[in-house]
């Protein structure tokens, strides 16, 4: 059943809506006019990130909607080189300073690994090239994020890119279930296994990379192809409906406005639909960097 431009319940209280604007790999320079146009066609979530390095661009934007805050939906997530405990409430000040905002309605711990605290976000060793990364249990992280929650400064929290396996070990010393995991998913990502542990823990799970990756062959799956013959329409809206039908939010991303109307349109996918998608067998997971490694496996 799609809940397109509905939303989905979280177990902190709040909702999430169903279809939001992703801002990762956004141009600065455009991604201003984007968080505008969305909001005024309809989109009530704008997902956000320090990393992505144009929080105050979105900021600003934001100060210039015609719509309530309390109408909206902000969610960011904190950066791998702030997971020292101490370091947390500071970074979530920034990011409240930089978006022009009293408080989040999520925020999320973005990985579940450490990098190298300091000033540089991908702190690199120049022998060999690689990100250096720092031993900060993210379940101590995880604590300062749950301290947040009486600050009043955020409504909700969550993680990004957790495994089943790094859940289990969150959720055996949280205090606060994670209301979100943030995940890539789409149909050569299905992450059917993940998607069911969450359910069973009450944990909602958002959809980031709902296209592939740009050029990415998904929307030149032939079945995907197919679906969107039958409904006359494009085969992002399907990959998107797709998503909301399995009770997942989703983040499209696009600086193009027509394409950022397309994206929010619902298109009525049926069971048979949803049983063709399911049959697709292709696996590929888009967003990989070489110091991801480990962290989506639950041997």
């Amino acid at each position: 059943m799609s809940n397109f431009h509905g939303a989905f319940p979280l177990n902190a209280g709040n909702d999430i809506p169903a279809v939001g604007l992703g801002t990762w790999q956004s141009e600065p320079e455009k991604v201003a006019s984007a968080v505008k146009h969305a909001v005024a066609v309809g989109y009530r979530h704008i997902d956000c990130a320090a990393i992505y390095g144009q929080e105050s661009v979105v900021g600003q934007a934001l100060s210039e909607v015609d719509v309530p805050r309390q109408a909206l939906h902000i969610t960011s997530k904190l950066w791998n080189t702030k997971h020292r405990p101490e370091d947390v409430a500071g970074a979530l000040d920034q990011t409240l300073k930089d978006l022009r905002l009293g408080y989040l309605d999520l925020y999320l711990m973005h990985w579940p690994c450490a990098f190298q605290h300091g000033g540089e976000l991908f702190p690199t060793d120049p022998a060999t090239g690689e990100v250096i990364k720092e031993d900060v249990d993210f379940c101590d992280t995880w604590r300062a994020m749950e301290d947040l929650l009486n600050s009043g400064k955020v409504r909700a929290i969550g993680v990004a890119n957790f495994s089943i396996k790094n859940l289990r070990k969150l959720l055996a010393t949280a205090r606060v279930v994670p209301a979100v995991n943030q995940v890539e998913l789409h149909p050569y990502m299905p992450q059917n296994e993940l998607l069911a542990f969450c359910r069973q823990q009450g944990i909602h799970v958002t959809a980031y990379s709902p296209l592939g990756s740009s050029g990415a062959p998904i929307l030149e799956e032939p079945v995907i192809k197919a679906v969107a013959a039958k409904h006359q329409c494009s085969p992002a809206q399907v990959l998107l409906n797709w998503a909301t039908s399995r009770g997942t939010s989703v983040l499209p991303k696009s600086v193009t406005l027509s394409r950022i109307e397309e994206n929010f349109k619902e298109v009525a996918l049926d069971e048979n639909d949803l049983n063709a998608i399911a049959q697709i067998s292709t696996r590929q997971r888009y967003c990989y960097a070489p110091w991801m490694d480990g962290l989506f496996t639950d041997a």
